[in-house]
């Protein structure tokens, strides 16, 4: 009976909803007695494969019942599936495979026309690409692996649709398995994956690769990625640069080597949880490199620099793939970073950063924290009363510091470009309070707000690390909340609004959505953070707020 609970209370929801009206929809008490009356001894097989007259375009106006029925009309067509899969929440149960919901006419709702390109899920984490290329080419050659790791799912183009096709259809059959863990295929929706415009032939191969770092949480150096890339294969130079996030080309001494290090560590953590690494063939065949420090270094002229050999910081990859999984790595909080290491030396010897070009009127605490709260915690915001548009701001450490030096120097706000800079204070002082000209205090505490971001290591590794661009991502937003109340909101608050609005689908029963926003430029969207990030959003007989938060989105545009 245990088995067929969840079933029977579908079936129970279906049949009432079909044969009354809203009014008299019963209460859970009476669904369960209606099913302890119909449903008792009833066999699993029995309960499943039985007739329902019910069409499904009649609760079609029910989200939940029609997908639970179409849920079970499912089950009916997979044979032998374990006692786990008709335990509740059906939809998140592993015995199904993405996708597999029927429509009101018996088809894949979700069926796309066949494609080179096939549409990997279920990954797990510590997957690479060289994990993709060894469960999948048997099926045929592949030409190109797009990874997309904070999903756990990549793009993976095949030479041939045929090849395609038997991906497809063999994953459809028995469990294929990528490191250890079933993986789920469809057609994907794109004939051809889109190539870099960095990349000119990714099949040609070239010996520089572009590496870029996604959750940047730790400083990346020259060291860092060489200690990272040469077991793999003899690196020869390295060029760090700062113009989308953090990215770097790496030149090795053959294609061969390149090749490998690309399969080995496109998709891995540098350190686990974040700094991950996205690999595409570069457009130059060769760095220039001028000088060896953290930013660039030509291993094949040591002389450029007299500086001591490179101090490995991370374990180096020892399986047969050179792939870094967590294992390899330790945690990013408990990972030690050596204070001696040359690595290092130019990162922020303070925890507090400085920020001038403030604009007197539009900028206070709160403004400050809702922007450098994306980079780190923040523990004090204190303006400076002998320095006009200045305030310092103690976070909570100093790679905190270097995170928002790297993403928020040079930006504008309210018209004004900020300079962000280390400050040679070492903690900041409650000294000197004043009243700016919004009325608000210089001087405010944020140590123990829940608004901080990376209070531990599980909430720290969700953030995703992004310099500003003109998307935002919000979430922990009331379901009632709409366009159109987003919208008012912007104008309440004289910010600029978004030209594009998208609604990220919701499980039914999440308390809350999310989506993106686009503005018509970087700065706008900035703006719109600065000032709206935490709002408080009420909502008729709510015993809390919903707390609006914003981040900078991965997306370019929607």
């Amino acid at each position: 009976m245990t088995h067929c609970y969840w079933a029977c209370n579908v079936w129970s929801l279906v049949f009432w909803s079909h044969n009354h009206n809203d009014d008299q929809k019963p209460c859970w008490p009476a669904i369960e007695s209606h099913n302890c009356q119909s449903f008792t001894g009833t066999s699993l097989s029995a309960l499943l494969f039985s007739k329902s007259e019910i069409p499904l375009k009649t609760i079609k106006h029910d989200f939940v019942l029609h997908n639970s029925l179409r849920i079970l009309k499912q089950i009916k067509k997979i044979p032998h599936l374990p006692d786990l899969s008709i335990y509740a929440p059906i939809c998140q149960n592993p015995a199904f495979k993405p996708g597999t919901l029927d429509s009101e006419n018996g088809e894949d709702s979700h069926r796309i026309s066949p494609s080179p390109v096939v549409h990997v899920r279920g990954l797990c984490e510590a997957v690479v690409e060289a994990d993709l290329i060894d469960a999948l080419e048997r099926f045929g050659p592949i030409c190109y692996v797009m990874m997309m790791p904070f999903k756990r799912q990549a793009l993976v183009e095949f030479s041939a649709g045929e090849s395609a096709d038997l991906c497809v259809s063999c994953g459809a059959k028995e469990p294929v398995y990528i490191a250890g863990q079933q993986a789920y295929f469809n057609y994907s929706t794109s004939k051809r994956i889109t190539r870099p415009t960095n990349a000119d032939n990714p099949n040609s191969g070239n010996k520089v690769l572009l590496l870029s770092i996604q959750n940047p949480l730790y400083p990346i150096t020259t060291d860092v990625l060489y200690t990272v890339c040469n077991p793999i294969g003899s690196v020869l130079r390295i060029v760090i640069f700062k113009r989308n996030g953090i990215q770097a080309m790496v030149e090795f001494e053959s294609i061969q080597c390149a090749q490998k290090a690309k399969a080995a560590l496109n998709g891995a953590d540098i350190y686990a949880g974040c700094c991950t690494l996205k690999i595409e063939y570069a457009r130059p065949t060769r760095l220039n490199v001028i000088k060896n420090d953290n930013e660039s270094w030509d291993y094949t002229k040591p002389y450029l620099v007299r500086r001591g050999p490179p101090c490995p910081l991370l374990p180096l990859p020892n399986n047969s793939r050179y792939k870094l999984t967590s294992v390899d790595v330790p945690d990013m909080v408990s990972y030690p970073l050596p204070q001696s290491s040359s690595s290092y030396s130019g990162h922020a010897p303070s925890s507090v950063a400085m920020v001038s070009g403030l604009h007197p009127s539009k900028m206070n605490c709160t403004r400050i924290f809702n922007l450098f709260c994306l980079y780190g915690n923040i523990e004090k915001v204190k303006f400076m009363k002998s320095v006009p548009g200045t305030a310092l701001v103690e976070m909570g450490d100093e790679y905190a510091v270097d995170r928002a030096i790297t993403h928020l120097n040079s930006i504008k706000v309210f018209g004004k470009r900020l300079n962000v800079c280390v400050s040679k204070q070492h903690a900041v002082i409650p000294s000197q309070v004043f009243e700016l000209e919004d009325g608000s205090s210089s001087y405010k505490d944020f140590a123990m707000t829940r608004n901080n971001r990376f209070s531990s290591a599980g909430q720290a590794s969700k953030n995703i690390i992004q310099p500003p661009s003109a998307v935002l991502h919000y979430y922990n937003v009331p379901p009632c909340i709409s366009q159109d109340h987003l919208l008012r909101l912007c104008t309440e608050h004289d910010v600029p609004g978004f030209v594009k609005f998208k609604m990220f689908d919701a499980k039914p029963s999440s308390k809350t959505i999310s989506g993106l926003l686009e503005f018509d430029s970087k700065t706008e969207a900035v703006e719109v953070l600065t000032v709206l990030n935490h709002y408080q959003i009420r909502i008729p007989n709510g015993s809390n707020p919903y707390t609006l938060k914003l981040c900078f989105s991965t997306s370019s545009h929607l």
